[in-house]
């Protein structure tokens, strides 16, 4: 069988609404990386993309909670979840986001074309509505009781217990998130995507092609959806923070989060095409691209079902398959962030990545266990004891003993240089062990092949656990003993070291994609070049040149102590606790009630809703900001104190009620012609009384 022309491989998009925990790291990001890796030492074309996700409900929330705007938390998490994963070594080709203008015209382009095919439906129905809000609800903001397990941690689309998939009506007892008050139903009319009119498809394709090359949870999962009876989907919503529904007269409604966010890998594309002057279209339309999704199990019905079913439509490929890895608890729990029990990506550099020379070797310690623990066929568990012995036991007692004596005994036994090879002294031991590095090549890259990552790995160590057998055997260091008696015995630790020194080049190339900071510094070590590392060279025992001189031997892993263990184990529980403990309030002087006032007295003020076309700092005054207000039909210039609660560009585009005739007032020689009505909070943070709904400026507000 042919191998494919090209590689599309994506990770699932990380919502950027907060910081992301190894739970994340080991279901989509580093799986994706290894095989990403493996396929660049091959030569192969690849492409790997992955993003941030900007439209979920999960950011406005998110903004809520933090007191800001949308944008900013976007901004914020953005930066954050790219900067973690080039810290852990994940080899995008680009991290895009889908609040880029590319992405928001690839996906409206995507609708339209769907839409102008007749491939939507547009649907009248009832959908939850909170009255005190004035606002229709999407999925994330009705939360209830789980009808599968009972939690009362389920939201209107998936239950955070269980994990299973939900819709807003199966929830029992629903209250929305915005007021805590029971919402009702009220009619509202979006666009839907057909699923039932696609089931022979996905039978055929997923039941019959895939059967036995997908993983088992990924089939089961999809069969029992397909079986259960295909619903139309949702592919619009009534939101204020998204895409927008590119239809005229669609004004308040935006793309679903699930529509769009798959469309972010067809947009990085274009974007790691524009930046690197290729073609991104035979990557989404070539049948001779192989397509591949790395994702968590919550997922699956998304990149399975729904995607491919948008692909098919669009003239797309669809995906060779969605290697999908099922959850990682910790320490005996789940991974839970609104609990705090999580070991965050961030958590991890600062405390061991940060703190070592370069970091590399720390990062591979994570990728390392990670991988060895791999939640490929069931859920797994991250233990800080199972860490410190797969380090330990494994990467240092194993790969790094056997690197690290190869290195010390050439130095010592042979002047630092490579020695050469008396192939006619060349006995059993030598030969099984030649025999095994070119096994291991096979064997690793069939198990890659089938996204058997563990397995794979698990072959690394195996040979280097052969390597440090073989050196037993020989005893290089008791022959060097006898020297004196028998020169000639110089010739078999030529031989041992010869062979240890191509092992070790060897597992530089295996490990490269499991381990790429540890193959770097084995590079240095043996002071090649990079081009070592094309998997065409594994398997070879003729990679180091006789005569070269090596570098002085390092260790390639430290030791993790039991203090270190100990204090992350402290610090988990701790943050438990914290969330737990109930957060005593401060207590603050109650404000003196003002003195009673007549009802002509309040009839004066004059109170409309304006929005802030620019903000900007007032010069030497830290409380201070510049806004221009729109008021319908004039702008005027409104100093405000608001500087240490906002940065200007948060509020552009804010809606605010402003007291419009206050006599006007110079503060630092700027002429303040209004006041923005804000409201404190027991805090002390400032807060806009805003419209819920969109209004036009020089409302009256009465």
């Amino acid at each position: 069988m042919s191998l494919p022309k090209r590689y599309l491989i994506t990770s699932a998009l990380p919502y950027a609404n907060g910081l992301k925990h190894v739970g994340h790291l080991a279901g989509a990001y580093i799986p994706a990386d290894i095989y990403a890796r493996y396929l660049r030492a091959q030569k192969r074309d690849v492409v790997f993309v992955c993003g941030s996700d900007e439209h979920g409900t999960a950011i406005p929330i998110q903004a809520t909670k933090e007191g800001t705007t949308p944008r900013a938390i976007i901004d914020k998490y953005h930066a954050a979840m790219k900067q973690d994963f080039e810290d852990l070594s994940m080899s995008f080709d680009i991290y895009h986001r889908t609040s880029e203008p590319i992405h928001h015209e690839t996906a409206q382009e995507f609708f339209t074309y769907l839409n102008d095919r007749g491939e939507l439906e547009i649907k009248e129905t009832e959908q939850y509505f909170d009255e005190e809000a004035n606002s229709f609800l999407a999925d994330r903001y009705i939360k209830g009781t789980c009808p599968n397990c009972g939690s009362d941690r389920a939201f209107g689309d998936q239950c955070e217990t269980c994990g299973r998939t939900l819709s807003p009506d199966e929830l029992i007892n629903p209250v929305s998130t915005l007021s805590g008050k029971a919402p009702i139903k009220k009619k509202t009319s979006h666009w839907y995507l057909p699923l039932g009119k696609h089931e022979a498809f996905l039978r055929e394709w997923i039941l019959e092609q895939h059967k036995d090359d997908w993983r088992p949870t990924v089939i089961g999962q999809c069969k029992s959806w397909i079986e259960g009876g295909l619903q139309s989907r949702a592919v619009t919503r009534d939101l204020d923070w998204g895409i927008k529904v590119p239809v005229a007269g669609a004004d308040g409604k935006m793309l679903y989060v699930w529509f769009d966010a798959p469309i972010g890998y067809v947009s990085a594309t274009k974007q790691w095409a524009i930046d690197n002057n290729k073609d991104w279209k035979p990557y989404w339309y070539d049948k001779d691209t192989k397509l591949v999704h790395f994702i968590g199990k919550d997922n699956i019905v998304f990149h399975c079902i729904i995607f491919p079913i948008m692909l098919k439509l669009h003239g797309n490929i669809l995906p060779e398959n969605v290697p999908a890895n099922e959850f990682l608890n910790l320490e005996g729990d789940k991974m839970s962030t609104s609990r705090n029990w999580k070991l965050d990506m961030r958590d991890y550099i600062n405390d061991f990545v940060k703190k070592e020379n370069g970091g590399g070797q720390c990062v591979d310690m994570l990728r390392y266990y990670l991988t060895q623990i791999a939640p490929e066929t069931k859920d797994s568990e991250f233990m800080w004891k199972g860490f410190q012995d797969a380090v330990n036991s494994e990467l240092v007692s194993k790969f790094g003993n056997f690197v690290n004596r190869t290195w010390v005994l050439m130095h010592k036994l042979c002047g630092g240089k490579v020695p050469r090879l008396h192939e006619e002294l060349l006995d059993e031991n030598d030969r099984t062990l030649f025999t095994d590095i070119k096994d291991a090549k096979t064997k690793i890259e069939n198990l890659l092949e089938e996204y058997k990552f563990r397995e794979a790995l698990f072959e690394v160590i195996e040979l280097s656990r052969k390597g440090n057998q073989y050196m037993q055997k020989k005893e290089p260091w008791i022959v060097a003993k006898k020297l004196a008696e028998n020169p000639e015995s110089q010739k078999s630790i030529d031989n041992t070291l010869h062979i240890c020194l191509q092992l070790t080049a060897n597992l530089a190339i295996l490990a490269n994609p499991f381990l790429p900071n540890t193959a770097r510094k084995m590079l240095h070590l043996m002071k090649v070049v990079e081009k070592m590392l094309d998997w065409d060279n594994a398997g070879k025992i003729n990679l180091l040149s006789v005569g070269y001189t090596l570098r002085e031997p390092q260790l390639l892993f430290r030791q993790i102590d039991d203090e270190e263990i100990k204090t992350q184990i402290e610090k988990l529980k701790s943050g438990l606790l914290k969330m737990e403990e109930p957060k005593k309030e401060e207590v603050k002087p109650e404000v003196p009630a003002k003195a009673v006032i007549q009802f002509d007295d309040f009839a004066k003020i004059e109170l409309k809703t304006g929005t802030i076309l620019t903000a900007e700092k007032v010069e030497k005054a830290d409380k201070l900001l510049k806004l221009s207000v729109d008021l319908g039909n004039e702008v005027r210039t409104i100093v405000s104190g608001i500087a240490l609660h906002y940065q200007p560009e948060e509020i552009v585009g804010r809606q605010v009620t402003v007291v419009t005739n206050l006599a006007p007032r110079k503060m630092r020689g700027i002429e303040s012609n209004g006041m923005i009505v804000m409201a404190e909070d027991k805090a002390g943070k400032l807060h806009f009384i805003s419209p819920a709904q969109p209004i036009d400026p020089g409302s009256t507000v009465s």
